[in-house]
Formats: C-alpha cells, structure tokens, sequence
C-alpha cells in the first residue's frame, strides 16, 4: 500500500468515526460541553480504534494516538472558538479544517519514518478507497456541510411555519439518496441522468406557492448536487492524477 491509499483510509476512519457512526445528540452535547463532556473521552478513544484499524499496520498506533490527542484537542477548543463572534458562524470549517490537516500531517511525516506494509489478505486499489469515501462523504457529512453553509449565509425559514418541520429526518435520507445516485452516475459517465433527476425532483418539490419555503428547497438541492458532483468529479479524476 502506498502513501495515497494510506491517507485515504486514514479519511475514510475520520469520515467514519466523526461523522457516519458518530449520533448527533452525542455530538450536540460534546460540542456544547468541550472538554467537560464525558462522551468526549469515549468519541477519541474511538477516533483512535477507527484511525489504528484502517491503517491495517501495527506501527501506525503512534501515529493514531497522536491523531486522536489532537482530536481531543481541537474538538475540547471546539466550545471556545464557537463564542468568538467573528468565527462562531465557521466553527464547523474551521473543526474539520484542523481536523484534515492533523490527519495529512500525520500520516505523512509516518510515511517519511516507518515503512507502509499493511497487514492486506488481498490489495486495495486507490481507486476503490476513492469510491469508498465518496459514498460515504456523500451521507451524513454532507448534509451536515449543507446545513453550516446554510447557517453561514443566514439562510432560514420561521420556525413556526408547520413545513418548516416536516419530517426532517426524511429530507435528510431523501438527500443522501439523490447525492448516492448523482455520484453512482458519475461515476458510470450516465450524465444525463443527472439532469432527469434534477427535472424530477422539481416537478416533485416546487409545486408550492409559498416563495420563501420554494426558495429555501431550492438552495438546499443545488448545495446537494453541488456537493455529489463535486466529490463524483474529484473520485473520477484523482486517481488519474495519482496513479
């Protein structure tokens, strides 16, 4: 295995661990307590098993411990970074952002000490890690980077608007589906689909004459075909570049 299949997989434990099998009540309240949280000690504890497993080397244990130290910190720092007025709105980015950078640090500077032979009953192609990652990215993660863009530019609708809660939990899934299937067609080249699926959706979600709600679906589809199109090109393309 090579660096880039390495740092793919250490994404794929991160995308794992702090977002897909991560439940938001837990995450809320982390993210709210900082380092006061006790969930907090169990979320790097696990951040660790996800990053030392998906390395698939035993040598990789220091360098998963030293992403998980810096998790801990980032995410305890989390709490105070959300109170400063300029940055609370970017909180999330900024999160990830340190998050990211740790990870590809890390990894490469075990890279430049230890050799990369994972324990692999059989090989891996960069190109199915790529696939991997951007399913999953895809999910959850981006329905939470849609939902911080959101918050970024203010964008809402009022609260006690009865559409304005109805089964969110569906339009989360209804999202992930659309984002699956837009990156399942790109990675087929069946572009023209993309535009079918797009036409569907609209004849699906606009027919209502309340502006501001139309409008609000409006900027949350773009953001969700945006974000599948854009990981669907990046996994289309990197491999190329890489290999």
């Amino acid at each position: 295995m090579d660096l880039a299949r390495l740092l793919t997989l250490q994404l794929i434990a991160h995308l794992l661990s702090d977002f897909i099998l991560q439940p938001d009540a837990k995450s809320n309240g982390k993210n709210i307590s900082g380092f006061r949280s006790n969930y907090l000690k169990w979320h790097i504890l696990f951040t660790f098993l996800c990053s030392w497993i998906l390395s698939f080397q035993l040598s990789f244990i220091f360098a998963a411990a030293l992403i998980s130290i810096l998790h801990w910190v980032i995410d305890g720092l989390k709490r105070r970074i959300d109170k400063i007025s300029v940055l609370g709105d970017y909180t999330f980015f900024i999160d990830q952002t340190l998050h990211l950078t740790s990870i590809i640090v890390i990894t490469l500077f075990f890279s430049l000490i230890f050799e990369i032979r994972p324990d692999l009953p059989v090989e891996i192609s960069f190109r199915f890690l790529m696939i991997i990652g951007g399913y999953l990215v895809c999910a959850k993660p981006s329905n939470a980077i849609i939902k911080e863009i959101i918050k970024v530019f203010k964008i809402s609708i009022e609260k006690n608007n009865p559409d304005a809660q109805n089964l969110p939990n569906a339009g989360r899934l209804i999202g992930i589906i659309e984002r699956w299937l837009v990156f399942t067609f790109i990675l087929l080249s069946q572009y023209e689909l993309i535009g079918f699926l797009i036409a569907a959706k609209s004849i699906l979600r606009f027919r209502d004459d309340d502006t501001i709600k139309s409008e609000y679906v409006v900027v949350g589809t773009m953001l969700s075909f945006g974000l599948a199109i854009a990981t669907g090109i990046l996994t289309t393309i990197i491999p190329g570049i890489v290999t």
